[in-house]
């Protein structure tokens, strides 16, 4: 992520949360905290930021989260109804107005059936859940930071939506 940038975008976000009192949770896979570290990077993110899980194995997803096991067992957990079911857990466990989730596949090589980069980010509010796939180019840490890129955009969207 391009840290100028990334800093602004995130700060603003931050602002907007903080101006709007809302807050903001996070489930991450792929990403492995960087989402969480997005936010918390930005002075007074303790106003709007309740917490993340990084919940990278399956079963933990399922455990931790509540993602439907059934599921995962089926689709694995590249799966759009996956990040739907992320994001919506860690919701409901900070008690946010707004999660986010990321889950997919970073690399370097193919994993559950899809090449490296493909990922789904997804959102959740009281104004329902939405999830994006996308399939990001380059190594590991370019799709990582791409899949927060994303995710961040998924929520400004979303913000967007509740003016």
């Amino acid at each position: 992520m391009d840290e100028r940038i990334g800093a602004e975008a995130m700060a603003a976000i931050v602002a907007e949360l903080a101006a709007r009192r809302m807050t903001v949770a996070c489930a991450e896979s792929l990403t492995g905290g960087l989402l969480a570290d997005a936010f918390v990077r930005v002075p007074g993110a303790s106003q709007v930021f309740r917490g993340g899980v990084c919940a990278y194995a399956a079963d933990a997803k399922a455990s931790v989260l509540g993602v439907d096991a059934d599921r995962l067992a089926s689709t694995g957990p590249v799966d759009e109804g996956v990040a739907l079911e992320m994001a919506r857990g860690v919701r409901r466990m900070f008690g946010a107005d707004v999660a986010l989730a990321t889950t997919g596949v970073a690399g370097p090589g193919p994993a559950d059936g899809h090449e490296a980069g493909t990922v789904w980010v997804a959102v959740d509010s009281a104004r329902g859940s939405r999830a994006a796939l996308a399939r990001f180019p380059g190594g590991r840490e370019d799709v990582r930071r791409a899949a927060v890129r994303r995710a961040v955009d998924l929520l400004q969207g979303e913000l967007e939506r509740m003016r």
